[in-house]
Protein backbone atom coordinates (compact mmCIF):
# COMPACT_ATOMS: atom_id res chain seq x y z
CA UNK A 1 0.00 0.00 0.00
CA UNK A 2 1.27 3.73 -0.49
CA UNK A 3 1.59 5.09 2.72
CA UNK A 4 1.05 9.01 2.53
CA UNK A 5 1.03 11.12 6.34
CA UNK A 6 0.96 15.11 6.16
CA UNK A 7 2.75 16.90 9.44
CA UNK A 8 1.85 20.21 10.37
CA UNK A 9 5.25 22.30 11.99
CA UNK A 10 3.97 25.24 13.92
CA UNK A 11 6.60 27.57 14.55
CA UNK A 12 6.69 30.90 16.13
CA UNK A 13 7.78 32.62 13.06
CA UNK A 14 6.56 29.60 10.17
CA UNK A 15 3.98 27.32 9.87
CA UNK A 16 5.56 24.33 8.22
CA UNK A 17 3.35 21.67 6.37
CA UNK A 18 4.93 18.90 4.55
CA UNK A 19 3.34 16.08 2.72
CA UNK A 20 5.31 12.81 2.21
CA UNK A 21 5.16 9.55 0.70
CA UNK A 22 6.97 6.84 2.62
CA UNK A 23 8.17 4.34 0.43
CA UNK A 24 11.08 1.83 2.12
CA UNK A 25 11.97 3.71 4.53
CA UNK A 26 12.38 6.34 2.56
CA UNK A 27 10.23 9.85 2.16
CA UNK A 28 9.45 11.29 -0.80
CA UNK A 29 8.42 14.99 -0.84
CA UNK A 30 4.93 15.85 -2.51
CA UNK A 31 4.68 19.25 -1.10
CA UNK A 32 6.31 21.72 1.28
CA UNK A 33 5.04 24.22 1.89
CA UNK A 34 4.92 27.45 4.80
CA UNK A 35 3.79 30.48 5.86
CA UNK A 36 3.88 33.66 8.19
CA UNK A 37 2.61 32.23 11.48
CA UNK A 38 -0.01 35.04 12.62
CA UNK A 39 -1.41 34.79 15.86
CA UNK A 40 1.25 32.57 17.18
CA UNK A 41 3.75 33.18 19.64
CA UNK A 42 6.43 30.59 20.99
CA UNK A 43 4.44 27.82 19.48
CA UNK A 44 0.93 29.11 21.53
CA UNK A 45 -2.18 29.91 19.62
CA UNK A 46 -2.80 33.35 20.87
CA UNK A 47 -5.11 34.96 18.35
CA UNK A 48 -7.03 32.36 16.50
CA UNK A 49 -8.54 34.26 13.77
CA UNK A 50 -5.31 35.16 12.50
CA UNK A 51 -3.83 31.75 13.24
CA UNK A 52 -6.81 30.77 11.26
CA UNK A 53 -5.62 32.77 7.92
CA UNK A 54 -2.17 31.45 8.71
CA UNK A 55 -3.56 27.21 8.91
CA UNK A 56 -5.76 28.17 5.63
CA UNK A 57 -3.01 29.37 3.87
CA UNK A 58 -0.86 26.80 4.09
CA UNK A 59 -3.11 24.06 3.61
CA UNK A 60 -4.35 25.70 0.89
CA UNK A 61 -0.90 26.05 -0.31
CA UNK A 62 -0.35 22.06 0.14
CA UNK A 63 -3.16 21.40 -1.89
CA UNK A 64 -2.52 23.47 -5.06
CA UNK A 65 0.43 21.22 -5.03
CA UNK A 66 -0.75 17.97 -4.68
CA UNK A 67 -4.41 18.90 -6.18
CA UNK A 68 -6.04 16.91 -3.04
CA UNK A 69 -7.36 18.34 -0.04
CA UNK A 70 -5.33 17.44 3.03
CA UNK A 71 -7.84 16.54 5.82
CA UNK A 72 -5.46 14.55 8.45
CA UNK A 73 -2.54 15.86 9.59
CA UNK A 74 0.15 14.87 12.29
CA UNK A 75 0.89 18.17 14.48
CA UNK A 76 3.96 19.98 16.74
CA UNK A 77 2.64 20.87 20.18
CA UNK A 78 4.67 23.05 22.22
CA UNK A 79 7.37 21.44 24.10
CA UNK A 80 6.95 24.14 27.34
CA UNK A 81 6.17 21.91 30.58
CA UNK A 82 6.79 18.88 28.26
CA UNK A 83 7.79 15.88 31.23
CA UNK A 84 9.39 12.65 30.90
CA UNK A 85 9.14 10.45 33.43
CA UNK A 86 9.84 6.77 34.21
CA UNK A 87 6.94 4.12 34.98
CA UNK A 88 6.59 0.11 34.86
CA UNK A 89 3.85 -2.25 33.83
CA UNK A 90 3.66 -5.93 33.78
CA UNK A 91 0.24 -7.56 31.84
CA UNK A 92 -0.06 -11.59 31.55
CA UNK A 93 -0.27 -12.51 28.59
CA UNK A 94 -3.14 -12.73 26.16
CA UNK A 95 -2.82 -15.79 23.91
CA UNK A 96 -3.79 -19.69 24.98
CA UNK A 97 0.01 -20.48 24.05
CA UNK A 98 1.77 -17.77 25.94
CA UNK A 99 3.69 -16.06 22.73
CA UNK A 100 4.29 -12.09 23.26
CA UNK A 101 2.79 -10.81 20.73
CA UNK A 102 2.02 -6.90 19.31
CA UNK A 103 -1.42 -6.92 22.03
CA UNK A 104 0.77 -7.48 24.88
CA UNK A 105 3.09 -4.86 24.38
CA UNK A 106 -0.01 -2.22 23.92
CA UNK A 107 -1.28 -3.90 27.14
CA UNK A 108 2.00 -3.46 28.84
CA UNK A 109 1.87 0.56 27.49
CA UNK A 110 -1.55 1.04 29.12
CA UNK A 111 -0.71 -0.39 32.09
CA UNK A 112 2.47 2.10 32.10
CA UNK A 113 0.34 5.16 31.93
CA UNK A 114 -3.02 3.53 33.86
CA UNK A 115 -3.67 6.32 36.72
CA UNK A 116 -0.22 8.16 35.80
CA UNK A 117 -0.94 10.90 34.14
CA UNK A 118 -2.94 13.61 35.63
CA UNK A 119 -5.91 15.47 34.08
CA UNK A 120 -4.69 18.46 33.33
CA UNK A 121 -2.16 16.44 31.09
CA UNK A 122 -2.20 15.16 27.28
CA UNK A 123 -0.21 11.37 26.58
CA UNK A 124 2.24 12.12 24.22
CA UNK A 125 3.88 8.72 24.18
CA UNK A 126 5.34 5.82 25.64
CA UNK A 127 8.90 5.10 25.27
CA UNK A 128 10.01 1.98 25.73
CA UNK A 129 13.54 1.45 27.45
CA UNK A 130 13.46 -2.24 28.53
CA UNK A 131 11.33 -5.78 28.99
CA UNK A 132 11.51 -8.31 31.48
CA UNK A 133 10.41 -11.99 30.16
CA UNK A 134 10.90 -15.08 31.99
CA UNK A 135 13.16 -12.73 34.54
CA UNK A 136 15.43 -12.39 31.44
CA UNK A 137 16.25 -8.89 30.44
CA UNK A 138 15.36 -8.46 26.97
CA UNK A 139 14.95 -5.57 23.99
CA UNK A 140 12.34 -7.17 21.84
CA UNK A 141 10.39 -9.49 23.44
CA UNK A 142 8.36 -10.26 20.57
CA UNK A 143 7.55 -14.08 19.71
CA UNK A 144 9.08 -15.10 22.72
CA UNK A 145 7.29 -16.93 25.22
CA UNK A 146 6.07 -16.34 28.51
CA UNK A 147 2.75 -16.20 30.91
CA UNK A 148 4.05 -12.53 31.91
CA UNK A 149 5.74 -9.35 30.61
CA UNK A 150 7.15 -6.36 32.38
CA UNK A 151 8.29 -3.42 30.88
CA UNK A 152 9.97 0.04 31.79
CA UNK A 153 9.15 2.98 30.10
CA UNK A 154 9.80 6.98 29.58
CA UNK A 155 6.74 8.36 29.29
CA UNK A 156 6.38 11.35 27.75
CA UNK A 157 3.25 14.17 28.43
CA UNK A 158 2.24 17.81 27.73
CA UNK A 159 -0.05 20.63 29.50
CA UNK A 160 -3.45 20.15 27.77
CA UNK A 161 -3.26 23.57 26.86
CA UNK A 162 -0.41 22.95 24.83
CA UNK A 163 -2.86 20.98 22.79
CA UNK A 164 -6.65 22.42 22.80
CA UNK A 165 -5.68 25.91 20.51
CA UNK A 166 -4.20 23.73 17.77
CA UNK A 167 -6.44 21.11 17.94
CA UNK A 168 -9.68 23.50 18.10
CA UNK A 169 -8.22 25.52 15.26
CA UNK A 170 -7.54 22.93 12.86
CA UNK A 171 -10.86 21.20 13.57
CA UNK A 172 -12.36 24.56 12.75
CA UNK A 173 -10.99 24.32 9.20
CA UNK A 174 -12.11 20.48 8.76
CA UNK A 175 -8.66 18.96 9.67
CA UNK A 176 -8.51 16.08 11.86
CA UNK A 177 -5.76 16.34 14.14
CA UNK A 178 -4.38 12.34 14.02
CA UNK A 179 -1.88 12.72 16.68
CA UNK A 180 0.63 15.10 18.14
CA UNK A 181 4.51 15.27 18.62
CA UNK A 182 6.47 17.49 20.19
CA UNK A 183 9.84 18.87 18.58
CA UNK A 184 12.47 16.84 19.46
CA UNK A 185 10.57 13.54 18.58
CA UNK A 186 10.81 14.78 15.41
CA UNK A 187 14.37 16.78 15.40
CA UNK A 188 16.12 13.55 16.82
CA UNK A 189 14.10 11.17 13.90
CA UNK A 190 15.37 13.21 11.29
CA UNK A 191 18.93 13.01 12.04
CA UNK A 192 19.22 9.60 13.77
CA UNK A 193 21.27 6.62 12.90
CA UNK A 194 22.34 3.18 14.01
CA UNK A 195 25.69 5.04 16.36
CA UNK A 196 23.37 7.83 17.81
CA UNK A 197 20.85 4.81 19.08
CA UNK A 198 23.84 3.72 20.99
CA UNK A 199 25.22 6.90 22.43
CA UNK A 200 23.81 9.86 25.02
CA UNK A 201 23.37 12.80 23.10
CA UNK A 202 22.06 16.43 22.94
CA UNK A 203 19.53 17.49 20.57
CA UNK A 204 19.04 21.66 20.50
CA UNK A 205 16.95 23.01 17.87
CA UNK A 206 17.12 27.21 17.68
CA UNK A 207 14.03 28.45 16.81
CA UNK A 208 12.67 31.87 16.32
CA UNK A 209 11.95 32.38 19.98
CA UNK A 210 12.89 29.69 21.62
CA UNK A 211 15.55 26.92 21.88
CA UNK A 212 14.62 23.32 23.23
CA UNK A 213 17.37 21.34 24.42
CA UNK A 214 17.01 17.29 24.58
CA UNK A 215 18.45 14.50 25.82
CA UNK A 216 18.29 11.24 24.35
CA UNK A 217 19.70 7.89 26.00
CA UNK A 218 20.10 5.48 22.93
CA UNK A 219 17.65 7.23 20.83
CA UNK A 220 15.17 7.24 24.24
CA UNK A 221 13.94 10.88 25.09
CA UNK A 222 14.37 11.35 28.70
CA UNK A 223 14.90 14.79 29.35
CA UNK A 224 13.96 18.60 27.63
CA UNK A 225 14.03 21.94 28.26
CA UNK A 226 12.85 25.19 26.62
CA UNK A 227 15.16 28.17 26.85
CA UNK A 228 13.07 31.41 25.97
CA UNK A 229 15.59 32.79 23.72
CA UNK A 230 16.20 32.28 19.75
CA UNK A 231 17.35 33.72 16.36
CA UNK A 232 14.69 37.18 16.78
CA UNK A 233 17.29 38.04 18.95
CA UNK A 234 19.83 38.70 16.54
CA UNK A 235 17.24 40.09 14.35
CA UNK A 236 16.33 42.78 17.50
CA UNK A 237 19.73 43.10 18.50
CA UNK A 238 20.58 44.56 14.92
CA UNK A 239 17.69 46.63 15.00
CA UNK A 240 19.00 48.26 18.08
CA UNK A 241 22.25 48.68 17.49
CA UNK A 242 21.60 50.32 13.92
CA UNK A 243 18.17 51.47 14.68
CA UNK A 244 17.00 50.09 11.13
CA UNK A 245 13.53 48.42 11.13
CA UNK A 246 13.18 44.90 12.15
CA UNK A 247 12.62 43.83 8.05
CA UNK A 248 15.81 45.86 7.34
CA UNK A 249 17.40 43.79 10.21
CA UNK A 250 16.47 40.22 9.25
CA UNK A 251 17.91 41.36 5.75
CA UNK A 252 21.31 41.91 7.32
CA UNK A 253 20.90 38.66 9.31
CA UNK A 254 20.06 36.40 6.43
CA UNK A 255 22.51 38.01 3.84
CA UNK A 256 25.03 39.85 4.90
CA UNK A 257 26.24 38.78 8.51
CA UNK A 258 28.13 35.41 8.80
CA UNK A 259 27.59 33.15 12.04
CA UNK A 260 31.95 33.87 13.18
CA UNK A 261 33.96 36.40 12.06
CA UNK A 262 37.18 34.82 11.20
CA UNK A 263 36.07 35.37 7.29
CA UNK A 264 33.73 37.93 7.37
CA UNK A 265 34.98 40.87 5.51
CA UNK A 266 35.04 45.29 6.83
CA UNK A 267 35.10 46.30 3.02
CA UNK A 268 31.75 44.25 2.18
CA UNK A 269 29.07 46.53 3.36
CA UNK A 270 25.95 47.71 2.65
CA UNK A 271 24.11 51.39 2.72
CA UNK A 272 20.82 51.59 4.22
CA UNK A 273 18.28 54.59 6.02
CA UNK A 274 18.33 54.16 9.49
CA UNK A 275 14.82 55.34 11.86
CA UNK A 276 16.01 58.53 12.00
CA UNK A 277 16.10 58.92 7.89
CA UNK A 278 20.02 59.15 8.12
CA UNK A 279 22.14 57.09 5.56
CA UNK A 280 24.32 54.62 7.80
CA UNK A 281 26.81 52.22 6.15
CA UNK A 282 26.92 48.60 7.37
CA UNK A 283 29.86 46.58 6.92
CA UNK A 284 30.23 42.45 7.00
CA UNK A 285 32.38 42.37 10.19
CA UNK A 286 30.66 44.57 12.65
CA UNK A 287 26.97 43.04 11.51
CA UNK A 288 28.88 39.48 12.24
CA UNK A 289 29.89 40.01 15.22
CA UNK A 290 26.83 41.19 16.34
CA UNK A 291 25.43 37.43 15.14
CA UNK A 292 28.46 35.30 16.62
CA UNK A 293 27.83 37.12 20.14
CA UNK A 294 24.10 36.06 20.42
CA UNK A 295 24.47 33.00 18.94
CA UNK A 296 27.53 32.15 21.02
CA UNK A 297 25.02 33.25 24.18
CA UNK A 298 22.66 30.42 22.92
CA UNK A 299 24.66 27.55 22.29
CA UNK A 300 26.66 28.51 25.69
CA UNK A 301 23.13 28.36 27.26
CA UNK A 302 22.33 25.00 25.80
CA UNK A 303 25.25 23.60 26.83
CA UNK A 304 24.40 24.77 30.22
CA UNK A 305 21.01 23.07 29.86
CA UNK A 306 22.52 20.03 28.80
CA UNK A 307 24.72 19.89 31.87
CA UNK A 308 21.65 20.43 34.06
CA UNK A 309 19.83 17.69 32.45
CA UNK A 310 21.52 14.92 32.73
CA UNK A 311 24.99 13.59 34.50
CA UNK A 312 25.68 11.25 31.57
CA UNK A 313 28.54 11.47 29.48
CA UNK A 314 27.62 13.37 26.01
CA UNK A 315 28.42 11.61 22.75
CA UNK A 316 27.26 14.63 20.53
CA UNK A 317 25.34 17.67 20.26
CA UNK A 318 23.03 18.25 17.03
CA UNK A 319 22.00 21.59 16.20
CA UNK A 320 19.54 22.54 13.86
CA UNK A 321 16.95 24.85 12.80
CA UNK A 322 17.16 27.29 10.42
CA UNK A 323 19.38 29.72 11.65
CA UNK A 324 21.69 26.75 11.80
CA UNK A 325 22.44 27.47 7.94
CA UNK A 326 24.31 30.80 8.45
CA UNK A 327 27.43 31.31 6.89
CA UNK A 328 30.23 29.97 8.84
CA UNK A 329 27.86 28.24 11.45
CA UNK A 330 30.31 25.40 11.43
CA UNK A 331 33.09 27.74 12.33
CA UNK A 332 31.59 29.05 15.05
CA UNK A 333 29.99 25.01 16.65
CA UNK A 334 33.30 23.44 16.09
CA UNK A 335 35.11 26.28 18.60
CA UNK A 336 32.35 26.19 21.27
CA UNK A 337 31.42 22.51 20.96
CA UNK A 338 34.29 20.80 19.18
CA UNK A 339 34.27 17.09 17.89
CA UNK A 340 30.74 17.05 19.80
CA UNK A 341 29.21 19.34 17.82
CA UNK A 342 26.74 17.71 14.84
CA UNK A 343 24.74 20.47 12.57
CA UNK A 344 21.53 18.79 11.36
CA UNK A 345 21.69 18.48 7.43
CA UNK A 346 18.34 18.04 6.23
CA UNK A 347 18.70 15.87 2.93
CA UNK A 348 14.92 15.17 1.15
CA UNK A 349 14.94 16.21 -1.90
CA UNK A 350 11.83 18.95 -2.18
CA UNK A 351 12.65 19.99 1.28
CA UNK A 352 16.58 20.64 1.49
CA UNK A 353 16.59 23.39 4.40
CA UNK A 354 16.79 22.47 8.63
CA UNK A 355 13.95 24.76 9.31
CA UNK A 356 11.99 21.48 7.67
CA UNK A 357 13.67 19.08 9.99
CA UNK A 358 10.93 18.93 12.70
CA UNK A 359 8.82 17.84 9.56
CA UNK A 360 10.06 15.14 7.92
CA UNK A 361 11.19 13.61 11.14
CA UNK A 362 7.47 13.85 12.17
CA UNK A 363 6.69 11.61 9.18
CA UNK A 364 9.86 9.53 10.04
CA UNK A 365 8.63 8.91 13.92
CA UNK A 366 4.98 8.34 13.01
CA UNK A 367 5.92 5.94 10.11
CA UNK A 368 7.76 4.19 12.77
CA UNK A 369 4.68 3.53 14.78
CA UNK A 370 2.69 2.23 12.12
CA UNK A 371 4.81 -0.18 11.12
CA UNK A 372 5.19 -1.76 14.33
CA UNK A 373 1.63 -2.33 14.79
CA UNK A 374 1.21 -3.46 11.20
CA UNK A 375 -1.52 -1.05 9.80
CA UNK A 376 -1.52 0.40 6.51
CA UNK A 377 -2.63 3.89 6.57
CA UNK A 378 -3.01 6.94 4.49
CA UNK A 379 -3.94 10.37 4.86
CA UNK A 380 -5.88 10.15 1.57
CA UNK A 381 -8.83 7.60 0.46
CA UNK A 382 -8.84 4.98 -2.20
CA UNK A 383 -10.14 7.60 -4.86
CA UNK A 384 -7.67 10.20 -4.00
CA UNK A 385 -4.53 7.79 -3.87
CA UNK A 386 -5.70 6.65 -7.12
CA UNK A 387 -5.94 9.99 -8.56
CA UNK A 388 -2.21 10.59 -7.16
CA UNK A 389 -0.85 7.64 -9.24
CA UNK A 390 -3.38 4.71 -9.24
CA UNK A 391 -2.94 1.87 -6.93
CA UNK A 392 -5.73 -1.06 -7.13
CA UNK A 393 -5.69 -1.75 -3.20
CA UNK A 394 -7.68 -1.49 -0.59
CA UNK A 395 -6.82 1.36 2.13
CA UNK A 396 -7.67 0.66 5.43
CA UNK A 397 -7.72 3.81 7.85
CA UNK A 398 -7.80 3.03 11.20
CA UNK A 399 -9.71 5.60 14.22
CA UNK A 400 -7.41 7.62 16.33
CA UNK A 401 -7.17 5.72 19.78
CA UNK A 402 -4.78 5.73 22.93
CA UNK A 403 -2.69 2.84 20.53
CA UNK A 404 -1.35 5.83 18.03
CA UNK A 405 -0.21 7.03 21.32
CA UNK A 406 1.38 4.34 22.72
CA UNK A 407 4.18 3.41 20.03
CA UNK A 408 7.42 4.95 20.15
CA UNK A 409 10.34 4.50 18.06
CA UNK A 410 11.69 2.11 20.27
CA UNK A 411 11.76 -1.04 18.02
CA UNK A 412 12.66 0.76 15.35
CA UNK A 413 16.26 1.27 16.84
Amino acid sequence: MRRFIASLDIGSSLIKLIVGEVVKNKINILACVEAPARGIKKSYIINSESAKESFIEVFKKAENIVGIPIKKVIATVPSLYAECFLSSGTVATISEDKVIRNQDIVKAMQKCVYNKIMDNRELVTVLPTSFKVNDEVVINPLNMISEKLTMKAIVVTVPKKNIEGISALLKSIGVELIDIVISPLGDYYEYKNKELNKQVGAVVNIGEEVTTVSIFNRGILTNLEVIDIGGAQITNDLAYVYKISLEDAKNIKENLALAHTRLAQPNEAITLTDKHDENIKINQYDASEIVMQRLTEIINLAKKQINLLTKKEISYIILTGGVTESVDFDILVEELLGNLGIIGNVEEIGARSNKYGTAIGMIKYYNSRLKLRNVDFSIFNLEEIEELGGVDKRVNIPDNSLLGKLFGYFFDN
